[in-house]
């Protein structure tokens, strides 16, 4: 049998004491006039003495969060979605009966109370209390004020307590969706229709990513949780659609850190008849309309670093990237000896699937540039080894029309000018299933359908993705991804 504290026990002692009096501890339907941030703009300007000679009656509701008892009067507030409202409750204004049963109250239940405005010798917008309606018995006591929910697991885990307490929590709560309508506002203004596309899949596409693998008990058939939204919203393309985009959750079976959750929210988005020029473009004009019409203001603190949207933004090419910090030009033509050589002389480790040139390029990259990219980089021309879904610079095939956003050292979106040729594009397949059997666990396998959707005829197009968590952490100015999702994956403490 559960064992209570004795604060629990208490409140449930209150409970049984509301069914006594015929109140029914956990509620029904309150009609309320409004909202706690919205009275107190709305009566701030009012003077004190004014108020004497008004009637403003209000009707709010909400949890209980400080209570000040005393004789025959007292003071409580009350949080709603908004914010805080004070309320002064007499005797003389509720009766005895009323009074009383307010006396019963806890720290944590919801109320609702019916009263006129008023102000308070500092000058609070107060509601003075003519009617008190419990609504809620809370049954566990909220964290102590001052100290609040200060476990950071804890947070997560109880992420209904954090938004109860912190209000940091519940500022981001809000601004989350805020940012996500004006994304979508924006892709509309640009002519994209929002579309939904598939979350279980037969094939491992559109990404190089561990899976979650599911069954379909009813065919008998194992399937993969999605791990990005690229090839279905292609398809949409070679369906005459055009200018398509989807906002969803992806799963990729890894491992967790401040900067990652295996499900987590991407955007892509895919435009026919653009390009790679075009992906910068859009991506440069979505940030900063997000800053300006949401955040309303340009820089930013991340991460330890002062982070300014305001354009242009630089663009620079991977290998020239490289040679700015290394020295080494891999834009000459060079055999995998040679890079292996230069990876060996650099200390940089190679696997048995990354013996290419194109492989090794990008593990200088990522050794020796990516996290030094702090203010918002263009970074592009990336090797074909690691672009299978990319088409080919046509002055260089060993690089491909694509480019990888980086703020503060971090990617934030991933771009290509879209390979539509449907030959090219098995061959990528098939390169790729060479990688996955000598143990590239990440690598696609090869859909032959979107091969053939290739086949009818795909627009030329540019397309990208955005990781959507990233950019709220950017707004957000949160360095964890785990402040910025309602529900992280967290660890079974139960096991």
């Amino acid at each position: 049998m559960r064992e209570f504290t004795e604060q629990e026990q208490v409140r449930r002692d209150k409970l049984n004491n509301l069914v006594s009096l015929g109140i029914d501890p956990f509620g029904h339907k309150f009609e309320r006039t409004g909202f706690a941030k919205d009275i107190k703009e709305k009566y701030e300007n009012i003077d004190h003495d004014e108020f004497n000679s008004r009637e403003d009656i209000e009707i709010v509701a909400g949890r209980i969060m400080f209570i000040r008892k005393m004789g025959k009067a007292s003071f409580f507030s009350i949080k709603d979605k908004t914010g805080n409202i004070q309320i002064y409750i007499s005797i003389n204004d509720v009766g005895e009966e009323t009074y009383t049963l307010f006396k019963t109250a806890d720290i944590g239940d919801i109320v609702g109370v019916k009263g006129k405005v008023m102000k308070t010798g500092t000058g609070e917008v107060t509601i003075k209390c003519y009617e008190y309606n419990h609504l809620v018995k809370a049954l566990r006591p909220l964290p102590e004020k001052f100290h609040g929910l200060t476990d950071i697991e804890e947070r997560y885990r109880r992420r209904y307590v954090d938004l109860i307490m912190n209000d940091d929590t519940r500022n981001i709560a809000f601004t989350r969706p805020r940012i996500i309508r004006c994304i979508q506002n924006f892709m509309d203004s640009q002519g994209f229709v929002e579309v939904e596309t598939p979350v279980l899949q037969t094939l491992l596409t559109g990404a190089s990513a561990r899976p979650f693998i599911t069954h379909h008990n009813t065919q008998d058939m194992d399937m993969y949780l999605r791990i990005a939204l690229e090839l279905p919203l292609k398809r949409l393309l070679v369906g005459g659609m055009e200018a398509v985009y989807e906002i969803g959750r992806t799963f990729r079976n890894e491992g967790m850190d401040p900067k990652h959750n295996p499900e987590f929210t991407l955007m892509e988005a895919y435009l026919a008849y653009s390009d790679l020029e075009g992906m910068m473009n859009l991506t440069e004009n979505m940030f900063q309309e997000i800053a300006n019409k949401v955040m309303n203001k340009m820089v930013y603190n991340w991460c330890g670093n002062e982070i300014d949207l305001t354009g242009p933004w630089k663009r620079i090419s991977m290998v020239d990237s490289i040679k700015e910090v290394t020295g080494i030009d891999f834009s000459k033509e060079m055999n995998v000896d040679e890079a292996l050589a230069l990876a060996n002389e650099h200390k940089i480790e190679v696997a048995e699937h990354e013996h290419t040139v194109g492989h090794i390029i990008n593990l200088f990259f990522e050794k020796y540039v990516e996290d030094t990219l702090i203010a918002p980089t263009f970074l592009y021309g990336h090797p074909v080894e690691i672009s299978p879904l990319t088409k080919a610079n046509p002055s260089d095939p060993r690089f491909v029309e694509r480019f990888e956003l980086f703020i503060g050292g971090k990617e934030f979106a991933n771009a290509y000018t879209e390979l539509n040729d449907p030959i090219t594009q098995l061959d990528r397949f098939e390169m790729q299933l060479k990688e996955k059997n000598l143990g590239n666990d990440e690598a696609n396998d090869i859909d032959m359908d979107f091969v053939e959707a290739l086949e009818y005829g795909m627009p030329p197009a540019g397309g990208i993705g955005f990781g959507i968590d990233r950019m709220m952490m950017l707004f957000l100015e949160q360095d964890s991804i785990r402040d910025v999702i309602l529900f992280p994956t967290m660890k079974n403490i139960n096991k």
